[in-house]
């Protein structure tokens, strides 16, 4: 099935979106070395970018303890994860629709042994979401920060990896510990850079041939780090926070919101892995059998 809308633009001085030549669902993991650095923000703008761009787009909140995406989006959901762990609602029932259409699945706050789940739970929700029947082109799950196994489990249940970094030093060092553990435990070696809040585009690249520099030299040539982008400190951003609004729907014409919409036309038109392996992606595997 073609996406609807991919030739529709989002903005009047925004660029146009292309599908690739053969569709296929993108299951992306939006994660970071060091909490603060707007992740979940980045989730739910684009996500939005996604969707306004006629994808169908499913976030998944897994900071599962500390959850962040309702807040942004301004949603007050009935039921979370937490739900469909105790075995009160199921996936289907705990989904709620945001703006532009995105589905979210919702994670709880103050919850602590969300923080860890063990194996069952983890089983659980694979089979959960293994489940779920509705068409989707893109989903973004949203990881906690930091490399606890909550973060490395999502991070290697999906298909690509996206890390937001920003200049800071702390962000930076986290960032690379990050993929170390990824690559050097679990054998990933794809990642994208995105660079969050910074006021110059020389600040953010600098930032990722820091990041490429370190992760080649001590993690070895074969490991690939794109950079995706920037997106630039606006004041529409914590505007936009307080209001508990996406800032691409409270100011569309602001300069972060014209980055958000370029960064997710550069996602969707870079194709994704093709790869097919062993690991835990098989939960995916109806997802991918609903859009033959």
């Amino acid at each position: 099935m073609k996406p609807t809308g991919l030739l529709q633009e989002m903005e009047d001085t925004s660029p146009k979106m292309t599908s690739h030549p053969m569709p296929q669902l993108r299951v992306i993991a939006v994660t970071s070395g060091k909490g603060g650095v707007g992740k979940s923000n980045v989730v739910a703008n684009l996500g939005l970018a996604l969707a306004q761009a006629g994808l169908k787009v499913l976030l998944i909140d897994a900071d599962l303890g500390l959850a962040n995406l309702d807040i942004i989006l301004g949603l007050n959901p009935q039921y979370t994860i937490h739900d469909v762990l105790q075995l009160r609602r199921t996936l289907a029932e705990v989904l709620v629709e945001g703006p532009g259409g995105l589905k979210i699945l919702p994670a709880s706050s103050g919850i602590p042994e969300l923080s860890e789940l063990d194996e069952y739970q983890k089983l659980f929700l694979l089979n959960e979401l293994d489940n779920y029947s509705e068409t989707v082109d893109v989903v973004l799950i949203d990881t906690g920060a930091g490399i606890s196994r909550n973060v490395l489990f999502f991070n290697i249940a999906a298909q690509e990896r996206l890390v937001v970094a920003n200049n800071e030093p702390t962000s930076i060092t986290d960032a690379y510990a990050l993929i170390k553990v990824l690559a050097t435990q679990h054998n990933e070696r794809r990642f994208k850079l995105l660079v969050n809040g910074l006021s110059n585009p020389r600040d953010a690249e600098a930032v990722y041939r820091t990041l490429l520099k370190v992760s080649e030299r001590f993690l070895g040539r074969d490991i690939s780090l794109e950079y995706l982008g920037y997106i630039p400190h606006d004041d529409a951003v914590p505007k936009a926070v307080l209001k508990q609004q996406p800032f691409l729907t409270l100011f569309p014409k602001a300069r972060v919101s014209r980055s958000i919409t370029q960064i997710a036309q550069r996602l969707w038109e870079t194709p994704g892995s093709e790869e097919v392996d062993g690991n835990i992606k098989f939960f995916w595997r109806r997802l991918l059998q609903f859009r033959i």
